[in-house]
């Protein structure tokens, strides 16, 4: 049986519990369940290392976290940074979750500037960081619905990702470690 904290989740992703049927939500929302999940586009990305490798497939197999970021930001992503070093450890022991920061500034962020912004925060190795091509960042941002007003282009928000590499849940700006843990641990346990 589900502790109610977890039939809460399990709502708001979608998951039938004892109490509850969850109401069906369009993948327009601004943040929630996405349903139905959403295939990530094929895009490629380059790595903090230098590697290349297309979205799709690094996404597939795990549970993953997605976030917005750039290295020259001095506004929001340094407290995205801080809580991806917070949650890392909290997913840290279970190998099939990982975390994702993606630079949408591909002309500014080289990827040694993605891997000093890493170092940073500390980063663990179960969180990376990349960036699309020019051409893609939008396509990106339009695909996530993460595109802001303003000069500042991307959310807070984070994405996450179930194992087929379907966009599953956005959550609300600058959400905390714990409620992403606890939702990351809940996609672990849909199958």
């Amino acid at each position: 049986m589900m502790t109610p904290r977890r039939s809460a989740l399990a709502w708001l992703l979608g998951a039938p519990c004892a109490w509850a049927q969850p109401a069906a939500q369009p993948a327009h929302d601004p943040f929630g369940p996405v349903r139905p999940p959403l295939p990530v586009p094929q895009l490629r990305v380059t790595r903090e290392d230098g590697s290349a490798f297309d979205l799709p497939t690094q996404l597939r197999g795990r549970i993953s976290a997605v976030q917005l970021m750039f290295t020259g930001c001095s506004a929001t992503c340094p407290i995205q940074g801080a809580l991806f070093a917070a949650l890392a450890p909290m997913v840290a022991a279970q190998r099939e979750m990982q975390l994702l920061s993606l630079s949408i500034d591909p002309l500014g962020d080289s990827p040694q500037a993605l891997a000093a912004w890493r170092a940073r925060f500390g980063a663990a190795t179960n969180w990376q960081a990349a960036v699309p091509g020019a051409r893609d960042v939008d396509r990106l941002l339009d695909f996530l619905r993460g595109r802001a007003q303003g000069v500042d282009r991307h959310t807070a928000q984070i994405y996450l990702f179930d194992r087929q590499a379907r966009l599953a849940y956005r959550t609300a700006d600058m959400p905390p470690a714990r409620f992403v843990a606890d939702l990351m641990n809940e996609l672990s346990r849909m199958r």
